[in-house]
């Protein structure tokens, strides 16, 4: 599976192809899937830019992305987002009244366990972000909502080409010790998504590309949108060597 993250916390000042409102994001997501994205991972935004859990927000941004695609649609709930107010999120998603088919819970940061719980009880398939560097994978390790999960996302933070891939092995060597038995997601960023995507392609691992995780394609021309990213990535994904 190919996974498109279209925004990410980026903004327009880090690039042109970042789509913010509900109307950008639904025309990346369109473009996206049909350059082969098969699951949609978006950042509401407010018109300021700034990522939102607000059912305004959310709903809004859910409503225009499913009228332009026929798959699966999630959103994040980091806690960057509220993150004077551990519980807001719980809060936020109570309140939501459009609701993603997934989210992904940061097991590092504080209160993911209340978050992922919220989600689960209304139905929302809840994908469990273990990012490399972080006490993710132990946290995860003694959950007892692992083996509930949607999916697990290796998040490799490992900026370098050099070393993300041992990164990666490393991060997804420490989650094999946890019996979750759930699909995993390997995926990278910055420097490291091609490296890391080619590795899950070696692996046969589901992954995902976007602007939130590169904007630039694999020869490190700056990337024009979703899109590029997408058709890159579903021609290099299977059977190539990383870099």
């Amino acid at each position: 599976m190919l996974q498109v993250c279209l925004n990410g916390p980026r903004t327009a000042a880090d690039s042109g192809a970042v789509p913010m409102s509900p109307a950008a994001l639904a025309e990346a997501a369109r473009q996206a899937v049909a350059a082969g994205a098969e699951d949609v991972h978006l950042h509401p935004k407010t018109p300021c830019g700034h990522d939102s859990l607000s059912p305004r927000v959310v709903g809004p941004a859910l409503e225009a992305v499913r009228a332009a695609v026929d798959v699966p649609v999630g959103v994040t709930t980091g806690a960057w987002i509220e993150p004077d107010l551990p519980h807001r999120r719980v809060q936020r998603i109570r309140s939501w009244t459009l609701l993603p088919d997934h989210a992904s819970v940061n097991w590092h940061e504080e209160g993911a366990e209340a978050v992922a719980t919220a989600l689960l009880e209304r139905g929302v398939g809840v994908e469990a972000g273990l990012w490399s560097g972080t006490e993710g994978v132990r946290r995860f390790a003694r959950s007892p909502l692992a083996p509930r999960v949607l999916r697990v996302l290796a998040e490799v933070t490992d900026p370098d080409a050099g070393s993300a891939r041992d990164t990666a092995r490393r991060l997804l060597a420490a989650l094999a010790e946890v019996p979750h038995g759930r699909p995993v997601l390997l995926h990278g960023a910055d420097g490291g998504a091609w490296p890391v995507l080619h590795l899950a392609g070696e692996l046969g691992l589901d992954t995902r590309i976007g602007i939130e995780d590169t904007l630039l394609m694999p020869d490190g021309t700056p990337a024009d949108g979703n899109a590029a990213l997408v058709r890159a990535a579903a021609t290099s994904a299977c059977g190539l060597p990383g870099g």
